[in-house]
């Protein structure tokens, strides 16, 4: 109809990958919860938004138009769509791992122990997850230079393999 441009980005854009990623998280610990809490969340939300939307549209007739013409949609679907980054931001901290191995330093200190300073500590230190964060950010620009969605994918493969093979990174 003629809202499709405002339903498909909220439903398809927002709510879906949003509860996509959160029946995801259930499901990588091995959970039969997260598949059912992704059908049973989006279902919910998107059965109710029809409902409400029914009612609200016959209530309302054809004043609904001066509502649409107003802010009240936009300010839906920008809300919508914070409310997705700040998930999805989350996701990403939690779901990306990177390590890096690569030894700055070794040293025997007074106790007799030996320490090994790599390049994952110091990073830890300075702020757990900086490399995934700068990862996404890399990929955020790419796709805001248009750059196919597939090839920024097959690029990070191509890059996870090549640092594994040469050291640079390695599995946790």
């Amino acid at each position: 109809g003629p809202l499709a441009g405002v339903g498909d980005p909220i439903f398809w854009g927002t709510l879906r990958p949003i509860t996509a990623a959160l029946g995801a998280s259930f499901a990588l610990t091995g959970s039969i919860i997260g598949p059912i809490l992704f059908f049973v969340l989006f279902n919910l939300i998107r059965i109710g938004v029809r409902w409400y939307g029914i009612k609200y549209g016959y209530a309302k007739g054809t004043d609904i138009v001066q509502d649409i013409a107003g802010n009240k949609l936009q300010k839906i679907t920008e809300g919508a769509s914070i409310l997705g980054l700040f998930v999805m931001g989350a996701l990403v901290n939690k779901w990306t791992s990177v390590n890096i191995p690569v030894v700055v330093s070794e040293i025997t200190n007074a106790k007799g122990e030996h320490v090994v300073t790599t390049v994952q500590g110091i990073l830890d230190q300075l702020m757990p997850g900086l490399v995934p964060l700068l990862m996404t950010f890399a990929c955020m620009a790419l796709l805001r230079r248009k750059v196919n969605a597939i090839w920024i994918i097959f690029g990070l493969f191509a890059l996870g393999i090549v640092c594994y093979a040469l050291g640079i990174m390695s599995v946790k």
